[in-house]
């Protein structure tokens, strides 16, 4: 399995980003990943906002 080049807290972060508005478009090509990913992300760290 390939390791993430994004920590968890980079990751929660932009989670965060999108909750407050910015579209998954935008912080997606800002991180150089594909959309998919993003959607990857917060169905894996969704629940994770309270531990950073």
């Amino acid at each position: 399995m390939k390791v993430s080049n994004f920590s968890e807290n980079q990751i929660i972060k932009a989670l965060k980003e999108n909750e407050q508005g910015r579209s998954v478009s935008e912080i997606s090509r800002e991180l150089g990943i594909d959309k998919s990913t993003f959607y990857y992300w917060r169905k894996k760290y969704g629940g994770m906002e309270n531990w950073s």
